[in-house]
């Protein structure tokens, strides 16, 4: 190891444990705590940065040893979050890592092509779906996971003893568990066959969801039989939201935790053009039986959930937080559900995108929220936002715009 590496990543250590030390950081896991307990004092507000492009860019970065280079990059990101935006994020007194997993495919290949943008930037991509028939759904196979624990363990201990005694390294498990079914079967058969097949072959969707419900239930009694879940309770993000703190789920213990101790993020983006009816009957039964393992559920992220949200929560009651997107109906949710969840609202990206942004825009959106949601449970999450051309300071802009607002309601 170079002295170099080891110095820059031990003085990145120091300030981040510095950072998770201030009082600021309790009062956030208490404010967080009552948020997700369902006894909100405040709407939270986060901004998501690790989409953005040159967050951190790759000529900041000093280390030259692959693992030290990737810790210096995640440390820097949180470590200028919390010094510059200002926002709840909560910085935790560890580092925490997680399982080296490996899993084969589903027997057949999905090749991805990516896009390079006249920037350079390489968002846009799309699949080349290997299930064109449905007797092509016999191709499928069982996937077989395996855990690498002694990489896993090299990797902490060489953490450790290169900052353990500043940043205290932790084999946490995994813990940000997504079970996006859909996501799967797009991926599987496209978005033209999606569609069609629910009218043409219905049978092969009901198989299709069966075969990616089975799948998600194999992995998930596999991590727990092999002791590899941690508790996602504490500062783990959870859905495409925020952190897991709750006293709703039991607290973690010396041993390895079971899939009813926690979070489970599921979603189903792909399915926003069937109809309510048409989704309960081929696609909620999948998605609610492997929900049904877990002790909490954050629910959604882009897709707008109003027009079915009661089959939703009759299918799913233990849903606690709901992602409230750009395209949602934010008054008729908060009609439909009140205080008995969290409503995990999603500005517009693109009014802060960009070379300028639109101030009004971005302010009518956060008091149109604040007005729809009144008294009830909010947390406030700016995220896919790509790029703001170098300007950071506008990030903290809109922070303390939307805390402005939520104080003078």
């Amino acid at each position: 190891m170079r002295a170099k590496d080891r110095s820059r990543i031990r003085a990145l250590a120091a300030r981040w444990r510095e950072i998770a030390e201030q009082p600021i950081m309790q009062e956030r896991r208490r404010q967080w705590t009552a948020l997700k307990d369902l006894r909100a004092e405040r709407p939270m507000v986060l901004f998501e940065t690790w989409t953005l492009e040159d967050y951190v860019s790759e000529r900041e970065l000093q280390c030259e040893d692959p693992l030290l280079r990737s810790v210096e990059g995640s440390m820097l990101a949180t470590i200028r979050q919390a010094e510059e935006i200002g926002d709840d994020t909560v910085v935790e007194p560890c580092w925490r890592i997680g399982w080296d997993i490996r899993a084969t495919g589903h027997g057949v290949e999905i090749p991805v092509t990516h896009a390079v943008d006249v920037q350079g930037g390489h968002v846009g991509y799309a699949f080349d779906h290997p299930i064109r028939s449905p007797e092509e759904i016999d191709r499928l196979q069982p996937r077989i996971w395996e855990v690498d624990r002694a990489s896993t363990n090299r990797k902490a201990e060489r953490l450790t003893e290169t900052f353990g005694d500043l940043l205290p390294v932790v084999l946490h498990g995994s813990t940000a568990l997504h079970a996006g079914l859909t996501s799967d079967l797009y991926r599987l058969i496209g978005n033209d066959r999606l569609l069609t097949w629910l009218y043409d072959e219905p049978e092969a969707i009901r198989r299709l969801m069966a075969y990616l419900r089975d799948d998600r239930l194999a992995m998930f009694d596999w991590m727990e039989r092999e002791g590899l879940l941690g508790s996602n309770n504490l500062w783990t993000f959870v859905g495409s939201g925020s952190p897991g703190y709750t006293t709703s789920l039991p607290p973690p213990s010396s041993g390895p935790a079971r899939l009813k101790d926690l979070w489970l993020w599921m979603e189903s983006q792909e399915t926003v053009c069937i109809s309510p009816r048409m989704f309960g009957e081929f696609f909620l039964p999948s998605m609610a039986a492997v929900c049904e393992r877990f002790g909490l559920i954050y629910y959604g992220c882009c897709e707008p959930v109003h027009d079915r949200w009661e089959r939703i929560i009759a299918a799913i009651p233990h849903i606690r937080a709901v992602s409230i997107s750009p395209w949602c109906d934010k008054a008729k949710m908060a009609e439909m559900a009140g205080r008995s969840v969290v409503f995990s609202r999603k500005p517009r990206p693109a009014p802060i995108s960009g070379d300028t942004p639109d101030w009004d825009a971005l302010r009518q959106d956060i008091v149109e929220t604040l007005a729809a949601f009144r008294g009830c449970n909010l947390e406030i999450i700016f995220r896919d936002v790509y790029r703001i051309n170098g300007d950071r300071p506008r990030l903290r802009k809109w922070v303390e715009m939307t805390r402005d607002l939520i104080e003078a309601r």
